[in-house]
């Protein structure tokens, strides 16, 4: 990876302080609006603000993953992509240093979630927290060839209903906010086919629930595949238009 561009791409991104605090204060300040009113509340049998922590934690990396696809767009109407192909940087390490950005949003959305729990009392096991990371670390692969899908598909006018909207109904179908379609039916095997729903299970480690079984796993790489399919695509089309 071209170290230069990388270190040059984490400063930039935490230098846009209204990019940078919008996307942390979002699943913040909802995490406070819904668990705050709830404490002392039980779900299943599970404190609700536990409860509520892990479906946050995968609905705020997911946007901070995904929210890439913002920063590839604005880039693409500068006309700074085309700038950077003149250099010798490569389509990997342009994406690798995208990527990686996205990986530093999601984990300071981690930590400072982690840290609003700790407030309304949450008790987090190092252990979980441990597992849970590195589950969400997998599970926002997909997302990540996703952003850099829409990034490249979408104008900035255009990418903001966009991403709002798609990641409102891929946290829906996930059940970020709540279960979906109970424990079987229609809708629970809709919500299992989404990677959704496996970064929302990987969040739900904290409060002692199981890891992926075989069939996460093959979710996420069966979507991880085709997502990176298409958005190498997507580059190849935007890079041949003058």
């Amino acid at each position: 990876m071209n170290l230069v561009y990388l270190r040059y791409e984490l400063l930039r991104t935490v230098r846009n302080r209204r990019f940078f605090i919008f996307s942390l204060a979002f699943p913040l300040v909802f995490f406070y609006l819904i668990a705050s009113p709830n404490k002392g509340q039980e779900l299943g049998g599970i404190p609700f603000v536990t409860y509520y922590l892990a479906g946050m934690a995968s609905f705020g990396t997911m946007m901070a993953m995904i929210s890439t696809g913002g920063r590839i767009s604005a880039e693409r109407q500068a006309g700074w992509n085309r700038q950077l192909r003149l250099t010798p940087l490569t389509p990997r390490q342009y994406f690798r240093a995208k990527v990686a950005t996205g990986y530093l949003m999601a984990a300071i959305t981690l930590a400072l979630l982690f840290v609003a729990g700790l407030t309304l009392g949450v008790h987090l096991e190092v252990g979980r927290v441990v597992q849970m990371a590195g589950l969400v670390a997998v599970g926002l692969i997909p997302f990540a060839a996703l952003g850099i899908f829409v990034g490249h598909m979408f104008h900035p006018d255009s990418l903001g209903p966009v991403l709002g909207g798609g990641v409102s109904i891929l946290a829906f179908l996930g059940g970020a906010w709540s279960p979906v379609g109970g424990t079987h039916g229609f809708m629970h095997d809709v919500s299992l086919a989404t990677p959704t729903y496996w970064l929302v299970q990987a969040g739900h480690v904290l409060v002692g629930e199981q890891a992926w079984t075989g069939t996460g796993w093959l979710v996420i790489g069966s979507w991880t595949a085709v997502l990176a399919v298409l958005a190498a695509r997507a580059y190849q089309r935007d890079t041949k238009r003058v």
